[in-house]
């Protein structure tokens, strides 16, 4: 190159490596911008496996990523849902890798009443969907019921007006669990003092409640939205103990409210729904037992007055015995007849039996009876004899016919025969 030649433009700029250059814009970014807010609508959520979570915040223009670290995901009041508005809470940074810029996000809320509210129905549609709001799904509450469960904040007038209305209406064993009723801590706590009352073993040391209450005094949308979470949501449905939700003013809605057994208006209202009036049901005790006397009289007193009517139309006891007090007098006399009678025929049979007994007529029957075997004992005698010398006589006819020497003569005459 010639001394005098014209310098060609920008040979006198510094040069940078990729590093330098994705360093320089990284800390342009970090130092202008420092820690800002976001408004926005959440586009892509996408939970690593390594717990990170990333999404995206657009307008109607562009988008801007973000990524919240898995150790501050705990601690978010809102997590990021698609198509929900939030402001989101962080710094810009640069991914020089890439040459991309994004934000680490480290806190996010929801931009105003109106995406609370479509977000509050979104997650009533998924559940109700799911059949958490069935009527089938609801309990009957205990009529009187031994201990009471009362999920709410120990502090405040909520406790007080429950524990103040059930003293005056029928006093009952209450267990409180406290907790926070309101903020991140809230929809997790409640939660798990759901499961824990439902966890507590029946009869055991610490009694487990017969009925739930989950109370909070009134608020705006942002100071009740926890019981508008998820968590508490399926905590009230998975309950086997029935549950009342007095959550806010009777204008007031959560999830928390449709997915309960009973929804109370006041957590006043609660109280009164858990126990009646014991002056109430003394009273009504009594009023059955007057009852119960009164028809017990009007009762035997018409039965007593029956019985009368019925007395007068039977006649009188004695008319009722006459002709059976006849018929049994004749028939006591045709006794006596007829028992004389037959002593009369028996005597004269037995008159009649005795004649033919007397000794004499018994001697001489018996001599009678003397001829008559004699005369017998002379014929049997010589009969025997006789039958004796016959049976003789054909004994020796038989044995002289069957003499050995006139079988041998047989024998061989039939030998002949069969040989001629």
């Amino acid at each position: 190159m010639d001394l005098i030649d014209e310098p060609q433009p920008g040979r006198n700029l510094a040069e940078f490596t990729v590093s330098e250059i994705s360093g320089a814009v990284k800390r342009a970014l970090e130092d202008q911008f420092g820690r800002i807010r976001v408004r926005g609508e959440v586009g892509r959520v996408f939970k690593a496996r390594s717990g990170h979570l990333y999404f995206d915040v657009k307008d109607d223009k562009s988008v801007l990523a973000c990524n919240i670290w898995r150790g501050q995901l705990a601690g978010l009041s809102v997590m990021p849902e698609e198509g929900l508005e939030v402001v989101v809470t962080g710094r810009l940074s640069a991914f020089g890798g890439q040459s991309k810029y994004n934000m680490i996000v480290d806190e996010v809320a929801v931009a105003g009443v109106g995406a609370l509210m479509a977000m509050f129905e979104k997650r009533k549609k998924a559940l109700e969907a799911e059949g958490l709001f069935a009527p089938e799904c609801k309990r009957p509450l205990p009529y009187l019921p031994e201990v009471i469960g009362v999920v709410t904040s120990p502090q405040g007038a909520v406790i007080r007006d429950i524990l103040h209305r059930l003293r005056e209406r029928f006093p009952r064993k209450v267990l409180v669990w406290p907790v926070a009723v309101q903020g991140k801590a809230c929809a997790p706590e409640v939660a798990r003092a759901i499961a824990g009352f439902n966890a507590l073993t029946p009869g055991g040391a610490l009694p487990r409640p017969e009925l739930l209450i989950v109370a909070r005094g009134g608020g705006s949308i942002e100071d009740l939205w926890g019981f508008n979470e998820e968590a508490v949501a399926r905590a009230a449905a998975a309950s086997t103990i029935p549950l009342i939700s007095a959550v806010g003013h009777e204008t007031d809605t959560t999830l928390i409210d449709h997915v309960a057994d009973r929804r109370a208006p006041t957590p006043t209202a609660a109280a009164e729904m858990a126990v009646p009036v014991r002056l109430e049901l003394l009273g009504w005790v009594d009023g059955q037992a007057a009852r119960l006397s009164r028809a017990l009289g009007q009762g035997l007193l018409g039965r007593g007055q029956r019985l009368r009517d019925l007395g007068r139309v039977l006649g009188r006891p004695e008319a009722l015995l006459e002709r059976p007090s006849q018929r049994f007098d004749g028939q006591e006399r045709r006794l006596v007849g007829a028992l004389r009678g037959a002593m009369d025929r028996k005597r004269a049979r037995f008159s009649h039996a005795a004649g033919a007994l007397r000794p004499g007529a018994v001697r001489g029957r018996v001599a009678d009876g003397r001829r008559r075997l004699g005369d017998c004992g002379g014929r049997l005698v010589p009969a025997l004899g006789r039958g004796v010398r016959q049976r003789r006589r054909d004994y020796e006819a038989c044995a002289g016919r069957l003499a050995p020497e006139r079988l041998l003569v047989r024998l061989g005459q039939r030998r002949e025969a069969a040989a001629g």
